[in-house]
């Protein structure tokens, strides 16, 4: 109930809200150099359940047929920050054996230096992978990974 709610709410609020809620992240926004594009609300999956019957997800999920010859995206459309981590998702997936017998896996650690390594675990390559992406952006006020 939470969740309609909310989404009945986005669905009407006010520009002013809409705006003032642009301002928290772009203090310096002049309203009249934005328009209101309607774009939609976001899509959810809904998963089978066997206790519920359905249970709402945020995300998005990947879905492919038993031969791997197609897949799909159910749910919210991917941003920046999510779009090459499903892309890489797909060409597992679907293109095992190219990645293991045909290359495929030298080409997209040339692209993606990091690729098969976790950020996560690895506070030193996440360190340099964001010294590196700073460098390409021209960001200057990258911080230090802290590690325990």
């Amino acid at each position: 109930m939470a969740l309609t709610e909310y989404l009945i709410g986005q669905v009407l609020e006010s520009g002013e809200k809409r705006f003032a809620a642009l301002r928290e992240f772009f203090p310096n926004a002049k309203q009249e150099d934005w328009r209101l594009e309607v774009a939609g609300q976001r899509v959810q999956i809904i998963k089978k359940d066997p206790t519920h019957g359905g249970i709402l997800q945020f995300g998005t999920e990947l879905v492919s047929a038993a031969d791997r010859s197609i897949v799909a995206m159910l749910g919210a459309s991917p941003g920046a920050s999510t779009a090459v981590w499903i892309m890489g998702q797909i060409i597992e997936r679907c293109f095992a054996e190219k990645l293991k017998e045909g290359g495929w896996s030298v080409k997209l650690k040339e692209m993606i230096p990091s690729y098969g390594q976790s950020l996560a675990e690895n506070a030193a390559l996440c360190q340099q992978v964001r010294a590196e992406t700073a460098a390409v952006l021209n960001i200057n006020n990258i911080k230090e990974v802290v590690t325990q």
